[in-house]
């Protein structure tokens, strides 16, 4: 009777370890989730002036949420130029966004901050880091569109910013490093407020504004892989 239950108990012997190392796949897979790249990524319509060049694949989307943070300083001044300066001669300028990107799954993926960027010697600009391997993208000079048939009334504007330069992860890590081009699109809130910095007495009143947008995250289309004309 023995030897009859015995491929049968060779069998029980040889489906647990199989069973146990798929559960280990299975869990390793919950805790280390597919990149928020994995599927098509496909940004809304945008204004001409903010359209991404030919050539570029948006492959990453995040989801923000966060503050735009303002001083009130004299104006004008290195950030704000005279043309837009108010008449009080005092206004509200940016001086840092901060915000977690998220992807569909409301894991997060990116936190977003202003900071030097070694690529022009330390000049201040807009960063986006990987929250898993600390790769950071910065953006350049940005070009705006506050259209009215696509910007939200007082929203941020939506923003194209060229890349400026970026940095792998202390370990290597690379997931923006092929960042040619961010959109900032879908904005809500953000905007400065229009009182508080109307005086001397007003110069280093700090406001911070909450917002959300969606950022998507562009690289070069690989060779040989159609250009669906996200721009």
């Amino acid at each position: 009777m023995k030897n009859c239950n015995a491929p049968e108990n060779q069998a029980t012997r040889g489906i647990l370890p199989i069973a146990g190392a798929m559960a280990l796949v299975l869990a390793f897979a919950a805790s280390h989730p597919q990149p928020a790249h994995a599927g098509r990524v496909t940004p809304p319509p945008v204004p001409t002036d903010i359209q991404v060049p030919a050539g570029n694949t948006a492959f990453l989307e995040g989801h923000a949420v966060g503050t735009q943070n303002y001083v009130c300083l004299p104006c004008p001044n290195p950030i704000t130029p005279t043309a837009v300066c108010p008449a009080s001669g005092f206004a509200f300028t940016l001086f840092t966004p901060q915000a977690t990107l998220s992807a569909d799954n409301n894991r997060q993926i990116i936190t977003h901050f202003f900071s030097p960027n070694p690529a022009e010697k330390g000049t201040i600009r807009a960063a986006w880091q990987d929250s898993r391997d600390t790769s950071t993208v910065w953006g350049g000079r940005a070009t705006a569109s506050s259209d009215p048939d696509f910007v939200a009334q007082d929203a941020i504007p939506w923003l194209l910013l060229p890349v400026a330069g970026t940095k792998k992860g202390p370990t290597g890590g690379r997931s923006l490093t092929a960042v040619t081009f961010i959109q900032r699109l879908n904005t809500s809130g953000g905007a400065a407020p229009s009182t508080g910095c109307d005086a001397l007495t007003d110069v280093g009143t700090r406001a911070f504004v909450p917002y959300t947008a969606d950022y998507f995250f562009y690289k070069k289309t690989p060779r040989g892989y159609p250009d669906y004309g996200y721009d």
